[in-house]
């Protein structure tokens, strides 16, 4: 194994309408989504009924299912509550989501490509505000954020298909301390502590004060370091999907392809047991508030044996066993993104123990630092200012014009993996080497055909059969360009893809 996997991010965006304090945020998000339902012409065109059939957002990983009774209304996302929810071409998913515009990504199979399929999810954002702005009575900003500073989260949620057979105890035991160490260099930074930030100062991550457990099935309410969701959108005897809700969202590239580098590469090392148990922490959710609370990277965590360590120490060690078990077990000739995430991993570390502005173009938390260390020393601010706060929301800013992190990027600031062209043609297409091939594909070429899709099957709707049509992909590596492509080009219409298939 490697940090070649199945999976993809889902990002809520914050949303808000200049002004208009009082305008209903489900509207606003509606009014996105449905707006570039209006763009989305030609390839990028989808269609918008999405199959619930398949969700179980109840089942947990523990071995039980929550009751639907018990189970705060959040939860309940095999229901259909808006109009708003398009499949793309590119094999993703755009929905309005508690109240925020959400993107989810398609399945990927490598970090980078995680990169490029977020980043154009932004742009398709982007491109939809302008879009509701234009089509509106109000300007529409939308936000790669996680709080409104008044009390509410909002997710950059991570998907990584794993191995059935790997027990879960193992799981929460190896990847807490990662989770609540791996911030010093995915978070997004934030002025104000706690969930309201209200206490003055500035912190590593915008989502680690909203978490309350350890363990648990909850998103919204009692979020939980490991989230137990049991619901793999594929072959159930052989996967589990983990679902990371701990992670910030990214301007960043380069810290988004570092944070799902690092963590499948160490998913890799839990699945083939070449970690256990070295790095327990006594006690995870404060641990998580204190890292976050420390930009000067000096708090020491107490681990259950005992020991004292900072999160750059803890970090370290999950290097170190990375870098030992991919000399052992990876063929690194054919996989250099490997070689490229654990070099980068250990140079980052490095920095931050030595000097991390030098990595002001890299993570989002120190550019996002430097920016307002700038305006403080130049203006006297104090951390209560209400001026830093809009600075850090202004980072975020999804909008070329105005987001200082797509400013510093443009002006060579803020390393960029990917490129204009890469993510025109992400916007559009799916990637070609999982099931996304598929489904994108088919959307762009029988759309009017397709009755509805998800991640594990598509519907159609054609002449000659009362019933409606389901093509399971239940596999994820399947479907790809090299599997279905010449298929999908033999066949003109839906009815002779569907006699394709059958004679397969």
């Amino acid at each position: 194994m490697s940090v070649r996997r199945i999976m993809g991010i889902e990002t809520e965006y914050g949303v808000s309408v200049p002004g208009q304090p009082h305008v209903n945020a489900m509207m606003t998000s509606t009014a996105v989504v449905t707006a570039y339902d209006g763009v989305a012409v030609g390839d990028r065109g989808g269609i918008n009924r999405w199959d619930f059939q398949e969700e179980h957002p109840l089942r947990d990983a523990r071995g039980y299912d929550m009751s639907r009774a018990e189970a705060d209304p959040s939860q309940l996302t095999d229901e259909e509550f808006a109009l708003a929810n398009l499949i793309l071409t590119n094999g993703a998913r755009l929905y309005v989501d508690h109240a925020h515009p959400e993107y989810s990504s398609p399945e990927v199979t490598t970090p980078w490509d995680a990169v490029l399929w977020d980043r154009a999810g932004q742009q398709i954002m982007a491109q939809a505000a302008q879009a509701a702005t234009a089509a509106g009575p109000f300007p529409i900003r939308l936000y790669k954020n996680n709080t409104d500073n008044k009390g509410a989260s909002y997710g950059c949620h991570e998907n990584y298909l794993m191995r059935r057979v790997t027990p879960f105890a193992d799981i929460v035991r190896d990847l807490t301390p990662f989770f609540v160490t791996r911030q010093i260099f995915t978070g997004a930074g934030r002025v104000g502590r706690g969930q309201e930030g209200r206490e003055p100062g500035f912190q590593i991550s915008q989502r680690a004060d909203f978490f309350e457990v350890e363990v648990g099935l909850e998103t919204t309410l009692k979020r939980p370091i490991i989230n137990t969701r049991d619901e793999p959108h594929a072959d159930p005897e052989r996967f589990r999907r983990l679902h990371v809700i701990v992670g910030d969202a990214n301007m960043s590239e380069y810290a988004t392809w570092l944070k799902i580098g690092t963590t499948s590469l160490v998913l890799s090392m839990i699945e083939d047991a070449a970690i256990g148990g070295e790095f327990v922490l006594h006690d995870p959710v404060r641990e998580i508030h204190r890292v976050s609370h420390d930009p000067a990277l000096e708090h020491c965590l107490l681990l259950a044996d005992g020991r004292q360590m900072t999160a750059v120490q803890i970090q370290r060690l999950y290097w170190e066993a990375a870098r030992a078990y991919v000399d052992q077990r990876v063929d690194t000739a054919s996989d250099p993104e490997t070689t490229e995430i654990l070099d980068a991993w250990h140079e980052v570390l490095d920095s931050l123990e030595n000097d991390r502005s030098v990595l002001a173009d890299r993570l989002d938390w120190v550019a996002k630092l430097r920016l307002i260390d700038g305006y403080r020393s130049r203006d006297g601010l104090d951390w209560t200012d209400a001026r830093l706060a809009l600075v850090d929301l202004q980072y975020s800013d999804i909008d070329s014009s105005r987001g200082l992190a797509l400013r510093l990027e443009a002006a060579g600031r803020l390393r960029r993996l990917t490129e204009d062209d890469q993510v025109r043609h992400a916007m559009a297409a799916p990637p070609e080497d999982t099931r996304a091939y598929f489904r994108g594909e088919c959307l762009r070429r029988y759309s009017d055909s397709v009755a509805a899709a998800s991640w594990d099957s598509v519907i159609f709707d054609v002449p000659g059969h009362e019933a409606l049509q389901r093509v399971p992909t239940l596999e994820p590596a399947r479907g790809t360009r090299a599997h279905v492509g010449s298929i999908l080009d033999a066949a003109p219409t839906a009815e002779a893809l569907l006699e394709l298939l059958r004679s397969q």
